[in-house]
């Protein structure tokens, strides 16, 4: 839930739980906001900043948990995660004490939430966790709408009770959580959107060769799953699979006469057929944008070879990124084993074959050997986005 409970270094008594803390005092307030909003400031992933506000405003008043919630408007749902990597919760949006808070736009401030009949106790049933002590704050963008709310949970002072000095700090928090969270939503936003461009236009790419959208879904799903047995990190491999579609955006230059050619081409046509590499680097290089960026890469070097014999710069080895190594392997992969104007579907056996014998020649041998370990994996997904007959 982005919540935050007890760390594992308090002071914790067996019988009754964590021991009272004392309330910090306004020195430490200050330097508790001022580091944490050093911290936001510079934070563009959303996870990891609903993590930072759910710590601030549980050390700002001294709960034992702390919970962010944001308001889904085109489901009517609340959701939140409890922690990263776990599948989001989703909520009606009127629900519980949160529901109410946002609903009809106050905070709420609850000594025992066993008295207050707007409590939905079946949490605690499921989890063993008591809860008493409630503080529930509207969360704002800066245009005054609710975007979502701060739940705060048990008091962990000795009184065991919030105060209305807590309700101020809490809000104080959600202020500026509001803030941050409305930009942090308008750059997930734009990512989305740069997705959704970035798929289309690899589309456009592909279909000038008559080639099918499935081609880009199976080559970003197989690019995916090499860069993760590589070893690259979810966020990584996650990014890879979002810039690969865009390895052809080059192709938009080439004529049609040499595009769709049903034939083997001419070394003439061939040098001009080299050029989308180039094409759609200078196309994608001058954005900032990270998923832009690694989509400049693959375009550019997802024709080198591991002999330095590719093109467009003719590098080597680890002289390729590996951007470009691993949807080199995923494109050549997808081509043999799809129709082409200029040849049937290659056999799986066939495929395998031309892997192993190109093995540190045209691919990064280390990816070949978890090509074929994982083949079972990457027909699967071929299976799934399997062209339909008569897609052209």
């Amino acid at each position: 839930m982005f919540n935050r409970g007890v760390k594992m270094h308090e002071t914790y008594d067996l019988q009754f739980g964590p021991k009272p803390r004392k309330r910090i005092n306004s020195r430490e307030l200050l330097e508790l906001i001022f580091g944490y909003v050093a911290r936001m400031a510079n934070e563009k992933n959303l996870d990891n900043l609903l993590m930072m506000m759910a710590d601030l405003g549980k050390d700002m008043i001294v709960a034992d948990r702390c919970t962010l919630w944001l308001l889904d408007r085109e489901k009517n749902e609340l959701w939140t995660r409890v922690a990263h990597g776990v599948n989001e919760i989703r909520i009606p949006a009127n629900t519980g004490l949160v529901g109410y808070s946002i609903d009809h736009d106050q905070p709420l401030f609850i000594d025992n939430a066993y008295n207050d009949h707007r409590f939905n106790p079946d949490v605690d049933k499921k989890t063993g966790y008591r809860t008493k002590a409630i503080i529930v704050i509207p969360l704002k963008n800066s245009e005054g709408e609710t975007i979502g709310a701060y739940q705060a949970i048990n008091k962990m002072t000795r009184s065991k009770k919030f105060t209305s000095k807590d309700l101020e700090y809490l809000t104080l928090a959600a202020s500026y959580s509001g803030k941050s969270l409305e930009a942090a939503l308008l750059n997930k936003e734009i990512e989305e959107t740069q997705k959704e461009i970035i798929f289309t236009m690899g589309e456009i790419g592909e279909s000038r060769s008559k080639e099918t959208g499935n081609h880009i879904k199976r080559v970003a799903e197989y690019s995916k799953i090499l860069a993760l047995k590589y070893g690259m990190d979810e966020t990584e491999a996650e990014l890879l699979r979002i810039a690969s579609p865009m390895h052809d955006i080059g192709k938009v230059a080439i004529p049609d006469s040499i595009l769709k050619k049903p034939g083997k081409l001419t070394d003439e046509e061939f040098d001009t057929m080299k050029t989308h590499t180039q094409v759609g680097y200078n196309l994608l290089k001058g954005s900032s944008r990270r998923i832009l960026k690694a989509a400049a890469i693959v375009a550019r070097q997802h024709h080198e070879k591991w002999n330095g014999r590719g093109y467009p710069d003719g590098v080597s080895g680890e002289q390729i990124h590996i951007y470009g190594r691993v949807t080199a392997i995923a494109d050549v992969f997808d081509a043999l084993g799809s129709d082409r104007c200029y040849k049937k579907a290659w056999e799986l056996d066939r495929i395998l074959n031309l892997f192993k014998e190109e093995k540190g020649n045209h691919f990064d041998p280390v990816l070949v050997d978890l090509f074929l370990d994982n083949i079972g994996e990457l027909v699967k997904i071929r299976d799934r986005y399997r062209d339909e007959i008569g897609e052209k």
